[in-house]
C-alpha cells in the first residue's frame, strides 16, 4: 500500500510537472511496451472508487475481455471496497493524493480509466498519457481551461500512439448518431435556434460532514472547485450534443446562475439560465435544475428552416419536417448502453493497434460549460475569445491532513 506522506502536494505544481514529463516522453503504446497478444485481456487500472469506477470497471471485465488490475482512490474505505469488489489483490490498491503514480509505474498495466473528481483529471490525464498508458477519461476533462488545454496537448501529443477517449454517452448512441446524421445530411433545412435544458432531483450526501477538506472530497459533486459546478459537471451533456449538432462551438453567451433550493451542502448552484450564441447567429436556450421534483428531463431540440430534431437523454429521439421524418426511437437504456460502447469501442481500438482519439470535441464541450459558468460569475456576456485569453484557473484551496485517506465516511443522506 502506498504512504499518504506525500499528500501536500499542490496540484498547480504538480500539473506543471507532469506537464514537462509528458513533453519529455516518447510515448509507446502500451501493447507494445508489453508485448500484448491479440487475444489477451487487457489490464486496466481505475483512477476513481466511487460509484462510478467500480461500475465502469466492471463493463470492461464484462463486456470488453479485460481485467481490472490495479486501483488508486484517495480514500483507504473506497480503494478496499472496490478491491473486493473487483478482485484486486492489496498490493494493487493506491491511496493518497498522488498514489496512482505507482500504478502508472507498472508496466502490467495497458490503459487507465479515471473516473475521480474533475478537479483532478488534468494531472492523472496528462500522467497517464505520458506514461504510455491509453486513456478512458471521464466527462467533466476539467474545471477550468488550462486544465482542458493541458489534457488536449498532451493527448494531441499522443494521437495516432495512444488511445484517449472520453465518454459520452449521446455521442455512442445510434439514436442521437442517427439524429445527427440526418440534421447536418440536411434533410430539414438549415438550424434556426435551439433549445436545451437538463432538469433533475437533488442528489444524496455522501456523507454529512461537508466543512473538513476530506468531507468536501467525499462531497465533490457539490463542491464548485472540484467539479465545475452542476452547468460543467452534469449539463455538459446537453451542451455537448450542442456543440454536435450545430459543427462548433459557441462564440458567446450571456445568462444567469443561482442557488435558493438545494442549500443543504456545498457551494454548487442548483439552477442555470443562459443564451448562447453559435456560429451563424444560431441562438440556443439553455437551463437547468437540480432540485426539481415531478419532472426531470435531458432535452436537447433543433429548430431548423423545415424541421426539428426533438432528442431526450434517456427519452424519445425524432426528426420531424416538412417533407421528411424519421423516428430514432427510445434511449431509455442509455447511461448503461453508452457507457458500454464506449468501453468496447476503447478496448477494440487498443487490441486492434487503431488509436482512437476524441478530447479535443470534448474539450471544446467542456470549455462551453465553463463558458456559461463564467458568464454566470460575472453576470455580463462572456466569449470564447475572452474566456480563452483569460485562461482562469480553479484552485480548490484543499488542504489534505496527513491522516485524510483514513477519513471516516458517515452513511448516504439525502436532503430534508
Amino acid at each position: 500500500m502506498s504512504s499518504s506522506k506525500d499528500n501536500m502536494m499542490k496540484r498547480r505544481s504538480f500539473l506543471q510537472a507532469a506537464a514537462t514529463t509528458a513533453a519529455a516522453f516518447t510515448v509507446l503504446p502500451a501493447g507494445a511496451v508489453r508485448g500484448l497478444e491479440a487475444n489477451s485481456k487487457l489490464q486496466i487500472g481505475i483512477i476513481g472508487c466511487g460509484m462510478r469506477g467500480p461500475w465502469i470497471g466492471e463493463f470492461f471485465e464484462r463486456h470488453a475481455d479485460s481485467k481490472v488490475v490495479a486501483l488508486h482512490d484517495y480514500f483507504q474505505d473506497r480503494v478496499d471496497e472496490a478491491g473486493v469488489k473487483l478482485s484486486v489483490s492489496s498490493q494493487s490498491r493506491y491511496i493518497g493524493l498522488n498514489g496512482y503514480q505507482a500504478m502508472l509505474a507498472d508496466p502490467s498495466v495497458d490503459a487507465v480509466a479515471i473516473e475521480s473528481p474533475p478537479y483532478f483529471h488534468p494531472d492523472q490525464a496528462v500522467a497517464t498519457l505520458a506514461a504510455g498508458k491509453h486513456l478512458f477519461l471521464a466527462k467533466p476533462i476539467a474545471v477550468d481551461v488550462p486544465g482542458c488545454l493541458a489534457i488536449k496537448d498532451a493527448a494531441a501529443r499522443a494521437n495516432g500512439k495512444l488511445s484517449a477517449w472520453v465518454d459520452f454517452q449521446t455521442r455512442a448512441t445510434e439514436a442521437f448518431q442517427g439524429a445527427a446524421q440526418r440534421l447536418h445530411e440536411g434533410h430539414i433545412g438549415e438550424p434556426v435556434c435551439g433549445q436545451f435544458h437538463y432538469y433533475s432531483m437533488p442528489m444524496p450526501m455522501v456523507c454529512k460532514d461537508d466543512s473538513s477538506a476530506p468531507g468536501r472530497l467525499r462531497n465533490w459533486v457539490f463542491d464548485i472547485a472540484l467539479s465545475g459546478d452542476i452547468i460543467v459537471e452534469q449539463n455538459i451533456h446537453v451542451l455537448d450534443v450542442a456543440n454536435w449538432y450545430l459543427q462548433g462551438h459557441p462564440i458567446k453567451v450571456r445568462g444567469k446562475g443561482g442557488r435558493k433550493a438545494r442549500t443543504y451542502c456545498g457551494d454548487c448552484r442548483d439552477h442555470f439560465l443562459m443564451t448562447y450564441t453559435y456560429p451563424n447567429d444560431v441562438l440556443v436556450e439553455f437551463s437547468s435544475g437540480q432540485f426539481t421534483y415531478g419532472f426531470s428531463d435531458l432535452c436537447m431540440r433543433v429548430f431548423c428552416t423545415l424541421g426539428t430534431v426533438d432528442s431526450h437523454y434517456g427519452g424519445d429521439v425524432s426528426v420531424r419536417g416538412k417533407s421528411f421524418s424519421w423516428d430514432g426511437g427510445r434511449t431509455n437504456t442509455i447511461y448503461e448502453d453508452g457507457a458500454i460502447a464506449n468501453v468496447k469501442r476503447f478496448a477494440d481500438s487498443i487490441r486492434n493497434g487503431q488509436p482512437i482519439n476524441n478530447v479535443d470535441e470534448s474539450a471544446n464541450s467542456n470549455l462551453a460549460s465553463i463558458l456559461g459558468r463564467m458568464a454566470a460569475d460575472s453576470g455580463e456576456e462572456v466569449t470564447w475569445d475572452e474566456m480563452i485569453a483569460k485562461g482562469e484557473r480553479v484552485d480548490a484551496h484543499l488542504e489534505l491532513p496527513e491522516d485524510g485517506p483514513f477519513h471516516v465516511r458517515e452513511r448516504p443522506t439525502y436532503a430534508p
